[in-house]
């Protein structure tokens, strides 16, 4: 299925049902009085968050989503039957926008979240409803109020705890194939990656992380050149960022260092959130060198780039050095998550 990360719908919810105006009409029974019921809610219409949908194509054949409406009241004080509502599954992820006003409606994150985004028509009334000690015959009832109608923009931002980024033909592609089930497409020319690709990380049978890789970013990315900027945002999510360079690139005029400057700089140019997360660089296709220079040539760029935070020597395709690799993802993650855990603890002690 093609991945669509951006799609516009019309949600509409149900009318409420109309209340009716009707009197007891039965044998012996004189001046029975009014039993007109209320009519029934409209049904609303909800986004619910599911885990076996990872993209918004389908949205781009079915835009337009309706709740059912309300019944309308009966005789004998018979209250109509409320519109069924409409259930819209989304995959994890989906951020939810008015199209009109750039409202943020909601962010769906977690399986079985549900939001509600158009809310059915209140029921109208009867006339048994409207019955009192000097009106005892009232022919007043009321209609069932509008549902809301709205068109709504769903963006998608994959959920990954860790991202790659690198120029193309980096070896993105082939490290989340050497660790994970994951089979995006690779070949020896650039642009092989098309949309993200998502791979979930087994370190062992209890401890897991989800991966996630993107088409390589290009020099004017954050302006719109090649994918870049197109599928940047999916990298924002991400609790890590690894940074692939290609040690021996193939026919390329670029060295590493100026290659691993430009991503750098056009990450810095999308977003500043996106430029302070945690980044290691992974020097990939050391396979490539002769064994005695592996060590000074990665030293080299780590140099030139005067770079602070930790640095790892791997072939993804040879699927050297990974282990260690995934093994200090895998911690690095724990200890973010027990930080966030100990700070969402320390903020409801306070709030408490």
């Amino acid at each position: 299925m093609r991945f669509v990360d951006e799609a516009e719908i019309r949600v509409e919810a149900g009318d409420g049902g109309n209340g009716v105006a009707t009197f007891r009409r039965e044998k012996y029974i004189p001046m029975g009085g009014p039993d007109g019921g209320d009519g029934g809610d409209g049904g609303s219409v909800y986004l619910l968050a599911v885990e076996n949908v990872n993209t918004l194509a389908d949205f781009r054949y079915h835009s337009v989503h309706r709740a059912q409406r309300g019944q309308n009241g009966m005789g004998r004080n018979c209250t109509g039957k409320k519109g069924e509502d409409c259930i819209i599954p989304v995959p994890l992820g989906t951020i939810v926008y008015v199209a009109e006003t750039g409202e943020k409606l909601g962010d769906l994150t977690h399986p079985g979240e549900k939001l509600l985004v158009a809310k059915g028509g209140f029921h109208g009334l009867g006339n048994t409803r409207f019955k009192s000690s000097v009106n005892r015959a009232p022919r007043q009832f009321s209609k069932g109020s509008p549902g809301e109608q709205r068109v709504l923009k769903l963006e998608l931002k994959v959920i990954a705890d860790v991202g790659l980024l690198g120029m193309p033909n980096a070896g993105k592609s082939s490290l989340i194939r050497a660790v994970s089930s994951a089979r995006p497409k690779v070949a020896d020319y650039p642009f092989t990656t098309l949309h993200p690709n998502l791979g979930v990380v087994r370190v062992d049978d209890l401890r897991s992380f989800v991966i996630a890789d993107i088409p390589g970013v290009i020099e004017g990315a954050a302006e719109g050149a090649g994918l870049g900027l197109q599928f940047l945002k999916h990298l924002s999510r991400t609790g890590l960022l690894l940074h692939l360079i290609d040690v021996m690139p193939y026919e390329s005029s670029e060295t590493p260092v100026e290659a691993a400057r430009k991503i750098i700089h056009e990450v810095e140019k999308w977003s500043d959130e996106l430029a302070q997360k945690p980044r290691w660089l992974i020097l990939n296709k050391i396979d490539r060198l002769p064994e005695d220079e592996v060590e000074e040539k990665c030293a080299e760029i780590v140099k030139e780039l005067d770079w602070q935070g930790p640095v790892y020597q791997i072939s993804a395709l040879k699927k050297q050095g990974l282990d260690r690799l995934m093994y200090d993802i895998m911690q690095h993650l724990e200890q973010r998550r027990q930080l966030e855990a100990k700070q969402e603890k320390d903020d409801e002690d306070e709030q408490g």
